[in-house]
């Protein structure tokens, strides 16, 4: 059967996006993404993703002294999520 006769038919990069596998990884091999609601903290890129606000931006927040949702592991930054979330809900202009 010719592709051009079934258009029904998905090719493997067409796949629905919960069937999809993490594309953030580091990692060489391929492990089912965890949803964001469910993570307790994100990497900058996934926050940037999430809250739709840049890298630089959510960059120069993590920097800011006190700020209320970054966590250091070693020299990693992370973004705790319920707390940036609770950040945005209270900013009219970031």
């Amino acid at each position: 059967m010719d592709k051009r006769e079934a258009p029904y038919e998905r090719d493997d990069k067409e796949k629905r996006p919960e069937d999809r596998e993490c594309t953030m990884s580091r990692h060489k091999e391929s492990r089912p993404c965890v949803p964001i609601h469910l993570k307790l903290t994100l990497t900058i890129r996934e926050a940037a993703e999430y809250s739709n606000i840049g890298i630089n931006k959510i960059d120069s927040l993590l920097r800011q002294p006190n700020c209320p949702f970054v966590l250091y592991v070693g020299t990693r930054k992370l973004v705790k999520r319920r707390e940036f979330e609770d950040f945005i809900r209270q900013q009219l202009i970031i």
